[in-house]
């Protein structure tokens, strides 16, 4: 089974949104959407979700999902945006319920706030199956970026999320409150076990060396050369470079505003008395 996949790449955020098709169906689900924000001056638009929506709509598409691979450190969701406009249910891995605990107290978010995932229509758990018409889709927990990512298997293609770059740029960093890069390396592990010519759908690409960007290869491509993780590349070397690697990065620049949002499912926290929302900068907190 070769689902067709449809991919929109946000430049600004280096993300790739898959849309992965049903034609026997006509039913689609949306994978890793953004919606645009400017830090600098705190506005969201819907412009890059626009243009999924657009294509849904051109190609007569019913949408069934609306998937987060895991609450993203570099971008908004735009789930709530594409669920007004098109319907589906936001679906996520069960795991963000610890995500959220953690976050819940870095922000010192309201206490309403609730940290049971319950802003999400359904949570997956780890070998659950669904549908996309007559697609079968099955959800892998692949944690160690986060503790809630997941990949999502669907015919022959894998949705790995931030899991694994392109063979040129490696894997996930593992720095981020509950990341883990042991449990990083045997999540990756999972995934490379899957038959050598399953196209492997990458949240992000940063063309190093001035390529062109890419979002898609194979589980035989990364087994061969990816520059971290190749076959040969034992548990506790990869654990000594990841953890030293990490030490060396800078923040994501979005990452105070992402995972506000993003852990409420893309919803903006409540509005002040004055019916503004606001985001919050936690000093001295990451």
């Amino acid at each position: 089974m070769q689902p067709k996949v449809k991919s929109f790449f946000d430049e600004a955020t280096n993300t790739a949104t898959h849309v992965i098709i049903d034609h026997q169906t006509c039913r689609a689900a949306i994978i890793d959407s953004v919606k645009d924000f400017d830090p600098k001056s705190g506005r969201t638009s819907t412009k890059s979700a626009g243009e999924v929506v657009a294509f849904v709509r051109a190609q007569n598409l019913t949408v069934d999902w609306i998937l987060e691979t895991h609450v993203h450190a570099d971008h908004l969701t735009a789930a709530p945006y594409l669920k007004e406009e098109l319907g589906g249910k936001i679906g996520i891995g069960s795991k963000i319920q610890a995500v959220q605990g953690v976050f819940k107290s870095v922000f010192n978010a309201e206490e309403k706030f609730a940290v049971d995932g319950r802003q999400f229509d359904h949570l997956f758990e780890d070998g659950q199956v669904f549908f996309i018409g007559e697609l079968q889709a099955r959800v892998i927990h692949t944690p160690g970026h986060t503790p809630a990512c997941v990949t999502y298997l669907i015919g022959d293609a894998a949705f790995v999320g931030d899991t694994l770059f392109m063979p040129d740029f490696g894997t996930a960093r593992c720095d981020f409150p509950g990341g883990d890069a042991r449990a990083l390396f045997r999540s990756i592990k999972k995934i490379l076990t899957l038959p050598p010519e399953t196209r492997l759908f990458l949240c992000h690409d940063y063309a190093p060396g001035g390529r062109d960007y890419c979002w898609e290869t194979t589980v035989a491509a990364e087994r061969a050369g990816n520059i971290h993780v190749h076959d040969g590349i034992s548990e506790d070397e990869f654990v000594n470079m990841r953890s030293a690697r990490d030490q060396q990065l800078e923040m994501p620049k979005l990452i105070l505003p992402s995972v506000q949002v993003n852990m409420r499912a893309g919803e903006l926290p409540p509005a002040d008395d004055n019916g503004v929302h606001y985001l919050k900068l936690p000093v001295d907190a990451l």
